[in-house]
C-alpha cells in the first residue's frame, strides 16, 4: 500500500470522500460495494475503499473535487439506470466538519451531519418542523442534528436536508481516518 501511496503522490492524486446518497437505506437504491469500487476503477480513481454498506468512499484521484463528483454521477447513472446523488469533500472538509460540530457533547451515533452541495438556505432553521428535543445548527454546506434521545422516534423534518445525504460523526470521523492513512492527501 505505501509504494501505491507514494506512486499516487508524484502523480498528482488527491485524496477525496464520496458519500452517495440513498445507497443500500431502507430496501432502496441497492449497490453492493465491490460493484462501486469497480465503478470507481472504471472511472480511473485509484485504490477505492468503502466503509459499511452505504455508499461511503474514499479515493484517489487527478480530479478536483467538482470533476470526481460529475465522473462518479456518470458512472453511477450508467450502473443503475437512474441518477444517483453524490457529494464529495476532501479531508480537510471532513475534518472541518469534525471540529465546527455544534454538539461535540453527543454521543457520535446521535449527531448527524446532513452534507449538502451549497451552504444552507437562510430559511433553514425557521422551515424546520415537527422538533422535540432535538437540535439543529447550520455549517458550511453541512446541517447538524443532535438526536437527544436518538432517531427512533423523531419525527423531525427538515426541508433544506431534501437533497443531502446524511451520516453520523462516528461515520465521518472513519472516513476522515481512512483518508489520512492513505497519505495522498494533497
Amino acid at each position: 500500500m505505501v509504494l501505491c501511496c507514494e506512486v499516487a503522490v508524484e502523480m498528482g492524486m488527491n485524496v477525496l470522500i464520496g458519500l452517495l446518497r440513498a445507497v443500500n437505506v431502507g430496501g432502496t437504491g441497492k449497490l453492493p460495494m465491490e460493484d462501486l469500487k469497480a465503478i470507481c476503477r472504471e472511472i480511473g480513481f485509484s485504490d477505492p475503499q468503502t466503509y459499511i454498506a452505504s455508499g461511503n468512499l474514499v479515493f484517489g484521484t487527478a480530479l478536483d473535487p467538482r470533476a470526481a463528483k460529475a465522473a462518479l454521477e456518470v458512472g453511477l447513472e450508467a450502473y443503475a439506470g437512474k441518477p444517483v446523488g453524490v457529494l464529495v469533500r476532501t479531508p480537510e472538509e471532513m475534518q472541518a466538519v469534525l471540529n465546527a460540530n455544534p454538539f461535540p457533547d453527543g454521543p457520535g451515533n446521535r449527531v448527524l451531519v446532513t452534507f449538502l452541495d451549497d451552504a444552507p438556505p437562510s430559511d433553514t432553521l425557521e422551515r424546520v418542523t415537527h422538533q422535540k428535543e432535538e437540535k439543529v445548527a447550520l455549517g458550511k454546506r453541512e446541517i447538524y442534528v443532535h438526536y437527544g434521545d436518538g432517531m427512533g422516534q423523531s419525527k423531525l423534518k427538515i426541508p433544506a436536508a431534501r437533497y443531502g445525504t446524511a451520516r453520523n460523526m462516528n461515520t465521518i470521523a472513519r472516513l476522515v481516518d481512512m483518508a489520512a492513512a492513505r497519505g495522498e492527501s494533497n
